[in-house]
């Protein structure tokens, strides 16, 4: 789990529609080191993204992880799919760290938000 202070580690997305993109997957342990590395960078340039809106994360220790990424269009979730250094990155992932992995992508309609005033 991350170790940002609580507002950060939730991503500012605006007032619904936007959309979701739900990258499930489990870790198959090797190459701890590269995956980070890989990991930090796909974060900083997916922010460069055209559309981007956020991101949270979370990976357990059994090695699954969960990466919710907010977009303002379909369009730009396609563009972020097709970035030459993202999809080679994938093609590590698919070869170098992962056992399986699943992406959903959902429009968001309605979205809730109530935190404690002094968590």
């Amino acid at each position: 789990m991350s170790s940002l202070p609580f507002p950060e580690r939730f991503a500012d997305t605006p007032t619904p529609p936007y959309y979701a993109v739900m990258f499930t997957s489990l870790r198959n342990g090797e190459d701890a080191e590269g995956y980070d590395e890989a990991s930090v960078r796909m974060m900083d340039l997916a922010q460069q993204q055209s559309g981007y809106l956020g991101a949270e994360s979370v990976r357990g220790v059994d090695g699954v992880g969960i990466t919710v990424s907010y977009w303002r269009t379909e369009a730009d979730i396609l563009s972020w799919k097709h970035q030459v250094e993202h999809a080679a990155t994938r093609a590590r992932g698919r070869r170098d760290w992962y056992t399986r992995y699943i992406t959903r992508v959902a429009k968001v309609e309605r979205a809730y938000d109530w935190f404690a005033k002094n968590p």
